[in-house]
């Protein structure tokens, strides 16, 4: 390995790590998500790899048929900007609709009583308000989500900003190994900087207690992941 990749490879490694802690919109719309629609962690974990896969592998895309068709850095730049746009406003407007659905959700429940007949006897009769978990004997299972796939595609929608220029270029003049191996590098780094900083904090929040505020805690979450992309937007994180 020569010097000039050794020195790419720390570069990836470090922008990977500082660009993901510095990037609010990394980490904590997983975060409220997990707490708010009560994800395993098992399941937190996934959609947080899922999606970092996807942040990724839509920059590498792009790099790769720049580095092939010889498209100039600026043009790349400009597209990646154009799609950096794209995903702030992505993550405010979906923060927003959710934020507005959880108030809703939160001042629509009310404790009620449901009545329930089984086989045809046996009738039994309890009181819930709807964001506090009970049991049904009739439940069916866990309802789909499309919150997932929502955060997918904002995170696809993504770039890594200093990926093409910084690294992927340079590399790219030194070797096709190198390429493969400082992008390899900064992927590899960046989705475990996501998962430990996702999972450290999941942990941690899974032992908060909002009282009377649980009921908010989907529309904390909306507005939590809506200020993240105003921070992109407009503070440049």
């Amino acid at each position: 390995m020569s010097n000039e990749l050794m020195v790419l490879c720390l570069t990836a490694a470090s922008i990977g790590f500082l660009h993901t802690i510095l990037g609010p919109d990394h980490y904590l719309p997983f975060t409220v998500m997990s707490r708010a629609r009560k994800w395993s962690m098992k399941k937190t974990v996934f959609i947080t790899i899922l999606c970092g896969i996807g942040h990724i592998m839509s920059s590498v895309v792009l790099g790769f048929l720049g580095v092939v068709f010889g498209i100039s850095i600026m043009k790349l730049e400009a597209l990646e900007a154009f799609r950096g746009n794209l995903a702030a406003w992505a993550f405010i407007g979906f923060g927003f609709t959710y934020f507005i659905w959880g108030v809703h959700k939160a001042l629509k429940n009310k404790p009620h009583k449901h009545v329930h007949i089984h086989d045809g006897v046996f009738p039994h009769s309890h009181d819930h308000s709807h964001n506090q978990e009970h049991a049904h004997v009739h439940d069916q299972g866990e309802k789909k989500s499309l919150t997932p796939w929502i955060l997918f595609t904002i995170f696809i929608l993504g770039p890594c900003e200093p990926l093409i220029p910084i690294l992927m270029y340079p590399a790219a003049k030194n070797s096709i190994s190198g390429l493969l191996l400082v992008t390899g590098i900064f992927g590899s780094v960046t989705i475990i900087t996501m998962l430990g900083v996702v999972v450290i904090s999941s942990y941690g929040v899974s032992f908060a207690r909002f009282g009377k505020l649980e009921k908010y805690t989907h529309a904390l979450a909306g507005g939590t992941i809506c200020l993240s992309g105003m921070a992109i937007q407009f503070l440049g994180l």
